[in-house]
């Protein structure tokens, strides 16, 4: 079950979508339930509008298991009017700022009454626990197909790709301002911005997103705004370099592990879940720090030894991110319960 607002289509998928597809496409059988959309060819897909319309389609389905991702609330009221359903919560962002699981007793109460909680970093996991003593919440990270990303070009283009969401938590601004200082110095490199304030070509255009291209076209920073995922993919596999220069604490880093797959060198701030993903596998600075970021640039740009270390490193890690590997570990949660 998606959360209401993620789309599960090609154009317009979230980090969450991809991640349901993914696991999804790895488990013959699966019915994936969301808000009525052009959904991805191939994968079960029921379309549900509201509370009425999930009950309904749980009732036709019968299902012996039922996912539902970043809906605590919802996971917890489907346990008492299905109590022999086995029910896992995936949660993909902070869950102390989550309706539902504020109260270390309301985490408590949802690790005794669900199957699983299941959170897509150690990160996570540590903050579901503030509070709690015990196992807690399994860990699993967030899965992607090797085999379905374009293969990474021999000979790399000389750009500073940014690739996520056009939003503060992100640091597209910082991202700018590093390569303003970096790009003067790199003759034959250039930078490029992809990605809108949310994900698909609907992405509405926010004034935050105004002020980012404004500057974008100033510091001479290419913008191609919000694309389709395989655009997105095809950049990374010839970018040179891959930033994620993220202010906020990521609760995984989706962008990261993509660009390690595709053979890209990251730079990243290592923020919460990026510091377990991109170990020993990307150049890390501090957020919210110009001269670091663009140092950084400078020093891969003009270091190919340097960059192609990084780039191998990165390729190594991303293969324990597999879907098939992932979708084993998935396939064990679901036939055992927690430990408490």
């Amino acid at each position: 079950m998606l959360p209401p607002r993620e789309r599960f289509s090609p154009t317009a998928a979230g980090a969450i979508a991809l991640v349901v597809r993914r696991f999804a496409a790895a488990a013959p059988g699966t019915v994936v339930l969301g808000a009525p959309c052009a959904a991805f060819p191939g994968i079960a897909f029921r379309p549900v509008a509201g509370l009425m319309g999930l009950l309904a389609a749980l009732r036709a389905l019968r299902p012996a298991i039922l996912e539902i991702h970043q809906q605590p609330r919802l996971a917890l009221a489907l346990s008492y009017l299905f109590p022999g359903l086995k029910i896992l919560l995936f949660l993909h962002n902070d869950p102390l700022a989550m309706r539902g699981l504020k109260a270390p007793a309301a985490r408590r109460r949802m690790l005794r009454r669900l199957h699983r909680v299941v959170c897509v970093s150690g990160y996570l996991r540590d903050r579901y626990m503030a509070g709690l003593a015990g196992q807690g919440p399994a860990v699993l990270p967030n899965p992607l197909s090797l085999a379905d990303l374009p293969p990474p070009a021999a000979t790399r283009t000389p750009e500073i790709l940014f690739a996520g969401r056009i939003v503060a938590d992100k640091a597209p601004d910082v991202f700018i301002a590093a390569c303003a200082r970096a790009l003067p110095q790199l003759p034959g490199w250039s930078a490029q911005l992809i990605g809108g304030d949310r994900f698909g070509p609907s992405s509405p255009e926010t004034a935050y997103v105004g002020e980012i291209q404004a500057a974008a076209a100033a510091a001479q920073v290419g913008f191609l705004g919000p694309r389709p995922h395989a655009e997105v993919m095809a950049a990374l596999s010839h970018a040179a370099i891959a930033v994620v220069p993220s202010r906020w604490a990521e609760p995984f880093g989706l962008a990261a592990l993509e660009a390690m797959a595709s053979g890209a060198a990251l730079i990243s701030t290592g923020q919460g879940g990026l510091a377990e993903l991109t170990a020993g596998s990307a150049l890390t600075v501090p957020p919210d720090n110009v001269e670091a970021l663009a140092a950084a640039i400078l020093h891969l740009a003009t270091d190919a030894a340097a960059r192609a270390a990084l780039a191998a490193a990165g390729s190594t890690r991303a293969w324990e991110f597999d879907t098939p590997l992932l979708a084993r570990r998935l396939e064990e949660l679901r036939n055992t319960a927690a430990v408490l």
